[in-house]
């Protein structure tokens, strides 16, 4: 069975590369033309995907998931909209394949540019959330890769209906239906075959939970882009505005919990917290919200004791960590113990406050006075994601187009040669 999956996958791989070596000659005009086909398809044949998701829902709930990662399930008309929306934005951005990173004319002549072009085939090994699955496509799409996209049993039956009518759009298109396919989910040993297909496969990016991300990137053979999980902070410094401070912190926890931008961890300055701490418990409460804090939180009706483990917890749900700091560098310290790379905010009026904390807090994002919940491709202008990269090489932050790139040499001669030395 495993030699069967194996060859499953790399049969996938090759047929993969068959389409990007078509797509790297694509225009821009046909790839959006494609990318418009596909938003129109999922409109037209949403209630397909409804059913397929009602599906995945109700196995889900029958297996016993939480209702954050339901809700990560969870696809209704106005979300398949959403990201019908999102290709059509994807196909309003500037392509990035062709672009001239730096180029100069040497002194002997020879015309030297580095340009942006495709990764290739790329990898895609995700949870749950079936958007995910437009998103990869339409990004790996507009860039010029071809998509391997495996995604968890959970969401089998949504996935199975939106890469059938992807694929059927691609053509329409006039485009390679393999430039998106879908691996087998059943099996984890499809996702081995997948992060080791050395020479079949260009690039793999996970997306989803602690374990999954660090099973890929410790596995992997094919390189990887780290995509991490959310423990993201909000700091309200001592002359941060609490009104301005509450509305950030409510719409950092609990805009939409189950998402990796959502904040998981509150931290009040000592010289607010007396006016501060009992106040932001009361708003969180009456959102629904448990408050796991320490010593200062706990003397606050219903607040929980934390302990060692909540600093480090996502909790993807209406719980959130809670501690007063001394000071500001008492915060960045907590971060740097705590922190996973994601986002991290402050809320302040001292520009010097500020100016020290986005220089000190070591994060893919940094938020002044504005909620996590911008950390988002959509909302810096990229159109969708593929995802939020926390390592420090090649992608940071909200991985676009740009993003999905490499680049390469192109030198131009008349005859050049290098003369022996």
């Amino acid at each position: 069975m495993t030699d069967d999956l194996r060859e499953q996958v790399h049969a996938a791989a090759r047929r993969a590369r068959v389409a990007a070596d078509e797509l790297v000659l694509a225009t821009r005009e046909r790839k959006d033309a494609a990318l418009h086909e596909m938003a129109a398809a999922l409109r037209t044949r949403a209630q397909e995907v409804l059913e397929a998701n009602a599906k995945d829902i109700e196995a889900g709930r029958a297996a016993g998931l939480s209702e954050g990662l339901v809700d990560r399930l969870a696809l209704t008309e106005q979300r398949i909209d959403g990201v019908a929306k999102g290709l059509e934005t994807v196909a309003g951005l500037t392509d990035p394949v062709g672009e001239v990173l730096r180029g100069s004319i040497l002194p002997n002549g020879l015309e030297l540019r580095q340009v942006r072009v495709p990764m290739g085939v790329v990898g895609m090994v995700y949870e749950a959330r079936p958007n995910v699955t437009v998103d990869a496509a339409g990004l790996a799409l507009k860039s010029g890769n071809a998509a391997l996209l495996r995604g968890s049993s959970s969401a089998e039956h949504s996935n199975t209906a939106l890469v059938a009518i992807l694929r059927d759009a691609l053509e329409t298109a006039g485009l390679p239906a393999d430039s998106v396919q879908l691996l087998p989910c059943h099996d984890r040993a499809s996702v081995t075959h997948l992060i080791t297909a050395r020479g079949l496969v260009d690039l793999v990016i996970p997306r989803g939970g602690s374990g999954l991300i660090n099973a890929v990137v410790q596995q992997a053979t094919v390189p990887t882009i780290e995509t991490g999980v959310g423990n993201c902070h909000v700091y309200v410094d001592a002359s941060a505005d609490l009104d301005m401070a509450e509305q950030i912190v409510l719409n950092s926890k609990t805009r939409r919990t189950s998402v990796c931008n959502a904040a998981e961890s509150l931290l009040v300055h000592a010289a607010v917290a007396d006016e501060f701490v009992p106040r932001i418990t009361a708003a969180l409460q009456a959102q629904q919200v448990t408050v796991h804090g320490d010593e200062a939180f706990a003397r606050q009706a219903g607040v929980r004791q934390a302990t060692d483990e909540d600093w480090d917890t996502e909790y993807l749900s209406l719980d959130i960590a809670a501690r007063v700091v001394d000071s500001l560098d008492d915060a960045v310290r907590h971060i740097a113990d705590h922190g996973s790379g994601h986002t991290e905010a402050i809320v302040t009026s001292d520009v010097a406050s500020a100016r020290r904390f986005t220089a000190r807090v070591d994060a893919a994002a940094v938020m002044v006075n504005a909620s996590t919940a911008f950390t988002d491709g959509g909302e810096f202008g990229m159109g969708a994601e593929i995802g939020i990269s926390t390592q420090k090489l090649h992608a940071r932050g909200p991985m676009g187009l740009a993003e999905l790139t490499s680049s390469k040499w192109v030198a131009w001669g008349e005859g050049h040669i290098r003369p022996s030395s």
